[in-house]
C-alpha cells in the first residue's frame, strides 16, 4: 500500500469584515453626485416615451448616451440649441449646485428671503453651461418656470413668501431641493418645512408640496439603517392631498415589481389620474400645471416608485427612471439623490464621464454642503438647548 502524503489544508477564506454604513459626508457626496449623474443620463431621452426610447437606442438605455438627433443637435427641434447627452447635466443640476452655493453663503437654514437675496443673483452670474457649451447666465438656460423667480423677485420686487403664486405648477422647485434634505439629514419633518419655505418664491400648490416631500425623502434616506420602504413611509407621513394619493397609488404598484421593464407602463397608469400634463408630454393638455388639491407632479411619485422597483440600488433605480421617459431627467435626479442618500454607490465610470463632459467638479459641492450641514446642526443644538432651558424655567421643571 502506497503511503499517502499529508498535504496542508487550504486556508479558510478570511471572513469578510462588515463595512460600516456610510457616514454623513459620504451620503451627501453620493446623493449630490447621484442626482447629477441621474440628470445627465435622463437628459438625452427627456420628453420621449419608453417605446420611442427603445426604438431610438435599439433597446433600453443602459448608460450615458448621445443626443437624440445625433450630430444635428444644434439645429434639430424641439431640442436645439441644447446639447443634451454625452454626459451633460441639465438645469436640475445647475439649480442644485446654485442652492448649495446659497447654503455656503448663509451657513444656516434658508428661507424665502435667502432665495431673493442669494439665489436670484446667482442665476444672474455667468457660469459654464454644459448644454450650451459656453459660459452664460444660468437664467438663459433654465426653464420658464424657473425664470419666474428672477422676473418676480429681481424685477417685480414681489414679497418672496408669495412670489410663487401664479407660476405654472411643475417639478421646478422639487428638482433642486436635495440639499435641503441633506442639511436636515435624519430629520424629514424639518426638511419638509424648510423646503416649503424655500419653494415659496418659486411654486405653489402641488409643485411646492412636492418640493417639501422630496426634501423629506432625502432626509429620511440619510437615517442610519434606512430602507426604500422607510423612505416611502416618511414621505407619506408628511405628504398632503393629491401628492400623497399619487405616491400611495404609484408605490402600491411599484411594490409588485422588481424589474423596471415590467413596471414602466403600470407606474405611468398609476400616476396618470393625478398628472395634469396628459399623455403627450410635449403637448400638454389645456388643464396642465394649474393649482389643485387633487393633483400631483408626475416626477416625484415615479421617482419613489422606481426606488422601490430598484430596491434602492442606484443603477437599477436610475435606469428605470431614465427609461420611463417623459420628464425623466428630473425623475432620475430625484431617484438618484435618494438612492445616494441611502448610501448606495454611484457607478464611478458614470460619475467620471459626467464630470469631464460637463466640466464640473461633482464632489466640491458635496464637500461644501457637508461642512455647512455640520455647522447648521451645531447651531440647531444651541437653539434647542436654549429653548429647553427657557421652557423648563417657565414650566417650573428645572
Amino acid at each position: 500500500m502506497t503511503p499517502t502524503t499529508a498535504t496542508a489544508a487550504e486556508p479558510a477564506p478570511a471572513p469578510s469584515t462588515p463595512q460600516p454604513p456610510p457616514g454623513l459626508d459620504e451620503r451627501i457626496t453620493r446623493a449630490l453626485v447621484g442626482a447629477a449623474v441621474g440628470d445627465a443620463l435622463g437628459g438625452p431621452v427627456e420628453g420621449w416615451t419608453p417605446e420611442q426610447i427603445a426604438e431610438r437606442h435599439g433597446g433600453r438605455v443602459t448608460g450615458i448616451v448621445g443626443p437624440w438627433h445625433g450630430e444635428n443637435w444644434r439645429t434639430a427641434r424641439p431640442i436645439a440649441p441644447y446639447h443634451k447627452g454625452d454626459g451633460h447635466v441639465t438645469d436640475d443640476t445647475l439649480m442644485t449646485h446654485a442652492l448649495v452655493r446659497v447654503y455656503d453663503r448663509v451657513r444656516d437654514h434658508l428661507d424665502a428671503y435667502a432665495v431673493a437675496e442669494h439665489l436670484v443673483p446667482d442665476l444672474l452670474s455667468p457660469r459654464w453651461i454644459p448644454e450650451l457649451e459656453a459660459e452664460a447666465l444660468p437664467l438663459q438656460r433654465i426653464f420658464l418656470a424657473e425664470k419666474w423667480i428672477v422676473a418676480r423677485l429681481h424685477y417685480g420686487h414681489v414679497d418672496p413668501r408669495e412670489a410663487g403664486a401664479g407660476n405654472i405648477v411643475n417639478c421646478g422647485a422639487a428638482m433642486y431641493v436635495a440639499p435641503v434634505g441633506l442639511v436636515n439629514a435624519g430629520h424629514p419633518e424639518a426638511a419638509y418645512a424648510e423646503a416649503l419655505e424655500i419653494a415659496a418664491p418659486h411654486q405653489s400648490s402641488y409643485g411646492r408640496e412636492a418640493a417639501g416631500v422630496f426634501a423629506a425623502a432625502v432626509a429620511a434616506a440619510c437615517h442610519p439603517g434606512a430602507t426604500p420602504d422607510a423612505v416611502i413611509d416618511a414621505a407619506l407621513a408628511l405628504a398632503k392631498d393629491g401628492t400623497r394619493s399619487a405616491i400611495e397609488a404609484v408605490c402600491e404598484v411599484a411594490a409588485q415589481h422588481e424589474d423596471f421593464e415590467a413596471a414602466l407602463a403600470p407606474l405611468r397608469a398609476a400616476v396618470e389620474p393625478f398628472d395634469t400634463v396628459g399623455p403627450d408630454y410635449r403637448s400638454p393638455s389645456l388643464g396642465a400645471r394649474r393649482p389643485s388639491r387633487l393633483h400631483a407632479i408626475e416626477e416625484l411619485p415615479v421617482a419613489l416608485g422606481m426606488l422601490l422597483v430598484g430596491g434602492g440600488d442606484y443603477r437599477r433605480t436610475v435606469l428605470g427612471s431614465v427609461n420611463y421617459g417623459r420628464d425623466c431627467d428630473s425623475i432620475a435626479t430625484m431617484s438618484g439623490a435618494i438612492a445616494g442618500a441611502l448610501g448606495c454607490e454611484v457607478p464611478a465610470e458614470w460619475a467620471a464621464t459626467v464630470a469631464e463632459a460637463s466640466r464640473l467638479d461633482l464632489h466640491a459641492p458635496a464637500r461644501t454642503l457637508a461642512r455647512v450641514a455640520r455647522e447648521v446642526f451645531a447651531r440647531d443644538l444651541e437653539r434647542r438647548r436654549s429653548h429647553e432651558e427657557a421652557f423648563a424655567a417657565l414650566a417650573g421643571t428645572r
